[in-house]
């Protein structure tokens, strides 16, 4: 039958020493004399112990977690932020605490309350639109709110923006560049309101460059939805140039022009995307799209962390075209 992890009683007791006496040796700037601390941790490692970080935070009523919610985990972009995200926090001191949205639909507000009870000391939402009344349990608690991508009409919670409206026109000139007569704008089914102000800023430079625009929205925010795309929008010859909202998006739909429309890319179809995910660059899609900086993202999540500002941070990640192979020169 296993045992439980070794406590602190046990190597007070292997050490000679107070309960109290192991909590301060492993409590940083703690007062205890060198003697005792050589015990202790001598003790801790013929034992193999290890601090309770989660009871130690409770005990101070505030932990070292950072709560992380967010849906469609494994996108690329999602993963890819994750991903430079923990590394980030950990080099911190920090513990990410991740928590999927993908059951809870529109309402992220329970998972929230859930790291309440964690004592998160703060959260980071990378999808989804807390109510209201979350946020201002968050504040109510000391706990700091940063969103993603999302952006709430308040003056207490900092956000974190890419500069959608600006890499849309920039998709938008790209396509005029290619001389594109007609375009399709591509988004998913999930309109979030990043893929809203990128398909609305598209379509508005469009408009004031006299060129017909089409737009697709349908299923989640996938390859195979950018498929289906490509395949329904594709039924009018007339199209000849793209802009899919996501990078994801628009790898199904070029898969979909080539294997299943017969179009040659780019010299019958110019398509631009938006995020410069890794896949993006590989050889068999080598996809022109707007980069927005998952470093930038990163820097601006981890900045708002330290800040004691309790004013909303509101920071735009500048975005850039990256030219490759799928829009006509």
């Amino acid at each position: 039958m296993a045992r439980g992890f070794v406590t602190a009683e046990e190597v007070a007791k292997r050490a000679g020493v107070s309960r109290s006496a192991v909590s301060r040796t492993f409590t940083p700037g703690a007062s205890v004399s060198q003697a005792v601390r050589r015990k202790v941790l001598k003790a801790a490692r013929e034992l193999g112990y290890r601090v309770n970080r989660l009871a130690q935070g409770l005990n101070n009523d505030r932990s070292n977690l950072i709560g992380v919610v967010g849906a469609n985990l494994s996108s690329p972009f999602i993963s890819k932020q994750l991903d430079l995200l923990s590394i980030g926090l950990l080099r911190q001191g920090l513990q990410c605490l991740l928590l999927n949205a993908a059951d809870a639909r529109k309402d992220i507000a329970p998972l929230i309350e859930l790291l309440f009870e964690f004592r998160a000391q703060a959260i980071v939402v990378l999808s989804g639109e807390p109510p209201e009344s979350i946020v201002d349990q968050c504040i109510a608690n000391g706990v700091r709110l940063i969103l993603i991508n999302q952006k709430l009409d308040r003056t207490d919670t900092s956000m974190v923006l890419s500069d959608d409206s600006r890499g849309a026109d920039l998709a938008a000139l790209r396509l005029i560049e290619a001389q594109c007569k007609k375009v399709a704008v591509v988004s998913s089914g999930s309109q979030t309101p990043a893929q809203v102000r990128r398909a609305t800023a598209f379509k508005q430079k469009m408009a004031t460059a006299g060129i017909d625009v089409v737009a697709w929205s349908g299923g989640p925010t996938s390859y195979e939805s950018g498929y289906q795309a490509g395949c329904e929008v594709l039924k009018d010859q007339a199209i000849d140039g793209a802009f899919c909202v996501t990078d994801l998006l628009a790898l199904g739909f070029l898969d979909a022009a080539r294997t299943e429309m017969q179009r040659r890319i780019p010299a019958d179809l110019s398509v631009v995307g938006f995020d410069d995910i890794p896949q993006a660059s590989w050889k068999s899609y080598e996809l022109t799209t707007v980069a927005q900086s998952f470093t930038a993202l990163t820097d601006h999540v981890l900045a708002a962390l330290e800040s004691d500002d309790a004013e909303t941070r509101l920071q735009v990640v500048p975005v850039a075209m990256v030219e490759r192979k799928t829009a006509r020169r």
